[in-house]
């Protein structure tokens, strides 16, 4: 069985950090690419961070580049997202999500609100900044 979950979320004023942590279990680790995704109340989707599954490159939305961190512990079978600078426009419920290689470079190419849909989804975890 595939599972994606997802932990770290929680309540936090504007400008702190957290680590969000997507552990995955089910799958061949090194054959997908992982994505942070989250979706504020009222908003399209959003892709936040992908990191490939072939070098671990690693992409950001316009919107979080350079307060936020994707890495991958492969030993473990897990992606982070770290992220730090935190607005309150970062409030969302936050996503991971696996999907091969190609599916990633057609979400980098369509951008932060494709519909492009991924094969595994978490369950999400809530974040929430305070100003």
């Amino acid at each position: 069985e595939v599972q994606l979950v997802e932990s770290g979320g929680g309540l936090v004023q504007a400008g702190g950090s957290l680590r969000l942590s997507c552990a995955a279990s089910g799958f061949a680790w090194n054959d997908y690419a992982i994505g942070w995704f989250r979706r504020a109340p009222g908003k399209e989707r959003e892709g936040v961070s992908y990191i490939s599954s072939s070098d671990r490159s690693t992409y950001y939305a316009d919107s979080v580049t350079g307060r936020f961190t994707i890495s991958s512990d492969d030993a473990m079978n897990t992606v982070y997202l770290q992220m730090n600078s935190l607005k309150p426009e970062d409030t969302a419920v936050y996503y991971c999500a696996a999907a091969d290689e190609l599916r990633l470079i057609e979400t980098v190419v369509a951008g932060p609100t494709t519909t492009w849909e991924w094969d595994y989804w978490g369950q999400g975890t809530q974040v929430t900044v305070s100003s």
